[in-house]
C-alpha cells in the first residue's frame, strides 16, 4: 500500500475471541488481583515510583511504595537496589536518573 493509496475501512467490530467472549456458567472471567488498599502498584492506572530494595530470581525485584512492600518484575530495566523505578501494572518501565 503506498501513502497516497486510500486505506481499507475500519471494521467497527472486533471478532469474538476467547478473551472477548462473554462470561457463561461454563467460562469464567479470568481472576482480578484484590487490592486491599486505596491503590497498590499493580492495580494502578499511572506509574509509581518506588524504590528497589532487594533483587529476586526470575527478573523480579521487591520494592518500597512508601506504603509498603510489594514484588514487581524488573526485568524490562536495569535496576539495581537503591534505584528508583517507575511501575504500571506491576511492571517496572523506567529506571529514574539519579
Amino acid at each position: 500500500m503506498t501513502a497516497d493509496a486510500p486505506r481499507p475501512p475500519a471494521t467497527s467490530r472486533l471478532p469474538a475471541t476467547p478473551a472477548r467472549q462473554p462470561a457463561t456458567a461454563d467460562r469464567q472471567p479470568p481472576a482480578v488481583p484484590e487490592c486491599l488498599d486505596e491503590v497498590c502498584v499493580t492495580c494502578s492506572d499511572t506509574a509509581v515510583a518506588v524504590t528497589v530494595t532487594e533483587l529476586l530470581p526470575d527478573g523480579l525485584a521487591r520494592v518500597d511504595t512508601g506504603a509498603g512492600s510489594e514484588e514487581v518484575s524488573v526485568a524490562l530495566v536495569s535496576a539495581g537496589v537503591g534505584d528508583t523505578i517507575l511501575v504500571h501494572a506491576g511492571e517496572a518501565i523506567a529506571v529514574v536518573p539519579s
